[in-house]
C-alpha cells in the first residue's frame, strides 16, 4: 500500500476517539490499571500530530479543518475539542503524581520474570525510562498547545484551568529530565571480564586480534573518553571519570531501564518533589537507549525554541541531555560500523554484551541509533547505502516482508515478543523484565526516516517500496472488531500460527505501544513529503538544453508571425506557451523533472503549431 500520512493518520484519530471518547468525556477505562507509559502513548496518539503538523492542528477552533473535524466528532466540535483536551491532560497530570512530586510508573508493562510470582506494587510504580522520554514529548507538546490555545478561549474557567495545567505539565517535564539525567549511565569493564571478551568478539568479528581491538577502541574513542570523563557530570557517579581515564578498559554508554543506583540527585530550582532512590543496575539497555534518543531531540526542536518552551533552569537540563545525546549517538554508531570491512552491525543478529541476548530486535535498535547519528550529521552515500541494506535484510529476517515457515522463530520478535531482564529490579521485589512487540512499527519508523535522509534516487526508491511494504503487514494487524476497531495489535492476522498472547503486557483491548508508534510513523511520512523531491543533476541538465532549444523556437514563432489577438484560440495558445515555459525555468533548479515535463510540453506545442502553418502554407 502506499504511504498516505493525511488519510491514515485521519483513520487513526477516528478510532481513538472512537475508543476513548463517550457522549464527549473521556474514559481512560480500567484495564491494566495505571501506566504512566500507555497514558501518555495513548495521549500522543492525539497530541503529538496536531502539533507536529499545521494542518492537523487542534489548539485554534478557526483554523480546525473539516476532516480533522470530522475524524475527531467523538471528541465534541471544533470549539470543544481543545477544552476537552486540556481536562484530559490535566486528568493525566493528576493521575501520575504522588502528592508534589510526578510519577513515571511502568505499571502493567512490567512483568515478573518468572511467571509464578507476582509483582509488588512498589515495582509496578517504579519510574521507567519509556515514560520519562514519552513524558519529554508529551509536556512540550501540551506546553506548546496551551500557549496558543490560551489566547483563543475567554472563558475564565477555562483559562483557570489552563494556569494549573500549564504548571503540572512544567513540573512534569522538569521531573521527567532530571530522571532521563540520572537514568544515563556509563559502564566501564576490564577487557579480560566476561563483558569485556563479548565486546572484543563483537568488533573482532573473528578478524582482529585482542590487542588488535583494544587498539583500535583506544584510538577510536580517546576524544569521546576526554568528553564524557570531563563534561558529563549532572547525574552521574564520579567514580566513572576516574575509571574512564584507563585506557586500557573498554566502555559503554546509553541509558539503564530506570534511575541507576547510587545515581546522585540533580540539583535544580525547579520544584520536581523528591527525586527516587535509584534502583537500576548501572549498564546501558539498548532498546532504553533508543526510546531515550527519541524524545531527547523534542528539547531543542525548531518548534520549542520558536514558541520558547523551556525556562532558564530547564535549558540548562537540557543542555545536558543533549551532550548524552550526541556522546551515545556517537559511540554506538562507530561501534556499529567498527572496523574496515564488515560492520558489525551487518552481521546479524546482534548480541548484547552483558546478558548475551542475541535478537534481530537488538539489531534494529542498534540500526535506529545509527540513523539518529545519521541524520545529525549527514550520511555519506556508503553509509547509507549499507544501512538500507540492513533495513532490508531485517524485514526479510523478521517475516515482515517474506513468508513464514513452520514453526518459525521470527515469529516471536512479534509474538510473544523479546523480553529484558531488568538488572536491579530483584532488590525491590521479584526480578523483573520488559517486553517488546513493536518490532515492525520500529522498522517502519526508521525505514522512514532514512527515506527523508537519502537524497540519492534509488536510495529512496529502495526505503519507499520498504516502508510500503512494512506498512501494509502493520495495516492488516488492526483490531477488526470491538472497542479497538482500527487500532493495534491484532497480531494473528498475519501470524495465525503463533501462540495466544498471554500476560498482563499484552492483554487488553489495544496496544497503546504500537499504535503510538504507528502514528509517529505517519507524522514522520509527512515530513518526508513536505520536503523537496530528490534533484537529479543528469534530468536538471537535459530540462535545461530542452528549456532552451523552447525558448528560441518560441521566440523564432514570435518573430516570423505577427501577433495573433490575445483573446483568440491561437493567442491563448502562445499564452499557455510563455506561462509553461517560465514556470520551468523557474522550477529547473528545484523539480528538474517537472521542469522537463513542462518543457517537454511546449516543444511538442510548437511543432504542432508549425505543422499548421506548414498545412497552410503560411509556415517559412
Amino acid at each position: 500500500m502506499q504511504i498516505k500520512p493525511r488519510q491514515n493518520l485521519l483513520e487513526v484519530w477516528q478510532s481513538v476517539a472512537r475508543h476513548s471518547f463517550e457522549d464527549g468525556e473521556w474514559d481512560w477505562g480500567e484495564w491494566g490499571g495505571r501506566s504512566s507509559v500507555a497514558d501518555a502513548e495513548r495521549l500522543l496518539c492525539l497530541l503529538y500530530p496536531a502539533t507536529e503538523i499545521t494542518s492537523f492542528r487542534l489548539d485554534d477552533p478557526d483554523t480546525t479543518q473539516e476532516d480533522v473535524e470530522r475524524a475527531l466528532r467523538a471528541a465534541g466540535d471544533s470549539a470543544e475539542i481543545p477544552g476537552n483536551l486540556v481536562k484530559v491532560l490535566t486528568a493525566f497530570m493528576d493521575r501520575h503524581r504522588t502528592g508534589d512530586s510526578p510519577t513515571f510508573s511502568g505499571g502493567h508493562y512490567f512483568t515478573a520474570a518468572d511467571p509464578a510470582q507476582e509483582l509488588a506494587k512498589e515495582q509496578r510504580e517504579t519510574g521507567v525510562v519509556d515514560s520519562y522520554s514519552m513524558s519529554v514529548t508529551l509536556c512540550l507538546a501540551t506546553l506548546g498547545f496551551l500557549k496558543v490555545y490560551r489566547t483563543k478561549t475567554q472563558r475564565p474557567s477555562t483559562l483557570e484551568l489552563i494556569d494549573r495545567l500549564q504548571e503540572a505539565t512544567s513540573t512534569r517535564l522538569t521531573a521527567a529530565m532530571v530522571a532521563l539525567l540520572r537514568s544515563f549511565t556509563v559502564n566501564v569493564v576490564d577487557v579480560p571480564s566476561p563483558q569485556g571478551q563479548s565486546l572484543v568478539r563483537l568488533l573482532g568479528q573473528g578478524r582482529l586480534s585482542e590487542r588488535q581491538v583494544v587498539q583500535r577502541f583506544q584510538d577510536r574513542f580517546k576524544a569521546l573518553r576526554a568528553v564524557i570523563s570531563e563534561s558529563v557530570t549532572l547525574g552521574l557517579d564520579s567514580d566513572i571519570a576516574d575509571q574512564l581515564r584507563n585506557d586500557n578498559r573498554l566502555f559503554e554508554c546509553g541509558w539503564s531501564w530506570s534511575v541507576v543506583r547510587d545515581a546522585p540527585e540533580v540539583e535544580t530550582g525547579e520544584p520536581v518533589g523528591k527525586q527516587p532512590q535509584g534502583v537500576a543496575g548501572a549498564v546501558p539497555y539498548l532498546y532504553f537507549t533508543v526510546v531515550a534518543l527519541d524524545g531527547i531531540p523534542d528539547l531543542f526542536s525548531e518548534r520549542t525554541l520558536v514558541l520558547g518552551l523551556l525556562n532558564a533552569e530547564q535549558q540548562k537540563l537540557a543542555d545536558a541531555l543533549r551532550l548524552r545525546w550526541e556522546i551515545t549517538q556517537q559511540y554506538w554508531s562507530a561501534i556499529a560500523r567498527f572496523g574496515d570491512g564488515t560492520w558489525p552491525l551487518e552481521e546479524i543478529p546482534w548480541r548484547t554484551t552483558l546478558q548475551q541476548l542475541e535478537s534481530e530486535y537488538f539489531s534494529l535498535s542498534v540500526a535506529s541509533i545509527l540513523v539518529h547519528d545519521l541524520v545529525r550529521r549527514r550520511a555519506t552515500d556508503d553509509d547509507l547505502t549499507r544501512t538500507v541494506a540492513v533495513m532490508e535484510r531485517l524485514a526479510e529476517r523478521g517475516r515482515v516482508t517474506s513468508g513464514m515457515t513452520r514453526d518459525d522463530p521470527a515469529i516471536a520478535l512479534h509474538n510473544p515478543g523479546i523480553s529484558l531482564p531488568l538488572l536491579g529490579s530483584e532488590d525491590i521485589g521479584p526480578a523483573m523484565k520488559w517486553t517488546m512487540s513493536d518490532f515492525s512499527a520500529q522498522l517502519l519508523k526508521r525505514t522512514v526516516q532514512l527515506c527523508s535522509l537519502s537524497r540519492r534516487s534509488d536510495a529512496q526508491d529502495r526505503l519507499l517500496r520498504l516502508a510500503e511494504d512494512i506498512l501494509e503487514h502493520l495495516w492488516q494487524r488492526r483490531i477488526a472488531d470491538g472497542s479497538g476497531t482500527g487500532l493495534w495489535d491484532n497480531v494473528h492476522a498475519v501470524y495465525p500460527e503463533s501462540p495466544t498472547r498471554q500476560g498482563p503486557v499484552t492483554q487488553g483491548p489495544v496496544s497503546w505501544s504500537i499504535t503510538e508508534r504507528v502514528t509517529e510513523c505517519m507524522v514522520a511520512a509527512y515530513g518526508l513529503y513536505a520536503q523537496p523531491p530528490i534533484r537529479s543533476a543528469q534530468l536538471a541538465t537535459l530540462a535545461r538544453e530542452m528549456i532552451s532549444e523552447a525558448a528560441h523556437l518560441f521566440g523564432k514563432v514570435q518573430m516570423d508571425q505577427p501577433a495573433p489577438p490575445a483573446k483568440s484560440r491561437q493567442g491563448e495558445a502562445m499564452m499557455a506557451v510563455e506561462v509553461d515555459l517560465r514556470r520551468a525555468r523557474a522550477l529547473v533548479d528545484v523539480q528538474p523533472g517537472t521542469a522537463y515535463a513542462l518543457a517537454l510540453g511546449v516543444l511538442t506545442r510548437l511543432d504542432s503549431l508549425a505543422r499548421a502553418r506548414e498545412n497552410t502554407g503560411s509556415g517559412v
